[in-house]
C-alpha cells in the first residue's frame, strides 16, 4: 500500500477512534515474527513498548518485518513497512517519515511516548539501510 492509498483510507473515516480501530486492523495484518526473532538483536531501543524489526536483504532491495506488543504501535510498524520495505537503501535513505507522518495526522493525534518510538523505528530502519550500502 502506498503513503496515498494510506492517505486515502485515513479520510474515509470521521473521527480518531476510528483511525485507531484501522491502525490496529494494519497491525494484526502483520505476519509473524518467530520466537527466535522477538531477540535483543532485533529490539529497538528508544520505543516504551516492546518492538522488534528483522531487515532481510533480498537482492538489492531491503525488506522489513516487526512486531511490537502494543496494538497501535503494530499499526505503526504496519505503516512503516509500507513506507520502508522492498525498496533499494538508497531509496529507503530519501524517504521523509516525517512528512509521511504529518500527513497521516499522526503528529496530533499519538502521545509523545509512540511519537518517539514512531521515529526510534524509523531511525533504526535508516541505519540498516546505510549500513548495508556500506557491504
Amino acid at each position: 500500500m502506498s503513503l496515498e492509498n494510506l492517505i486515502a483510507d485515513f479520510e474515509l473515516f470521521d473521527d480518531w477512534e476510528d483511525r485507531y480501530k484501522y491502525i490496529i486492523e494494519l497491525g494484526n495484518a502483520l505476519d509473524p515474527l518467530s520466537v527466535a526473532e522477538h531477540s535483543d538483536d532485533n529490539k529497538v531501543p528508544g520505543c516504551v513498548s516492546q518492538v522488534w524489526l528483522v531487515t532481510e536483504q533480498e537482492a538489492d532491495k531491503l525488506r522489513f518485518r516487526g512486531d511490537s506488543d502494543a496494538h497501535i504501535v503494530r499499526g505503526l510498524i504496519a505503516i512503516l513497512l509500507d513506507l520502508y520495505s522492498n525498496r533499494a537503501p538508497g531509496d529507503i535513505l530519501t524517504i521523509d517519515a516525517q512528512a509521511a507522518f504529518e500527513k497521516l495526522g499522526l503528529g496530533e493525534h499519538l502521545t509523545p511516548q509512540r511519537s518517539n518510538g514512531f521515529y526510534a523505528m524509523v531511525q533504526r530502519i535508516r541505519n540498516d539501510a546505510t549500513a548495508s550500502l556500506e557491504v
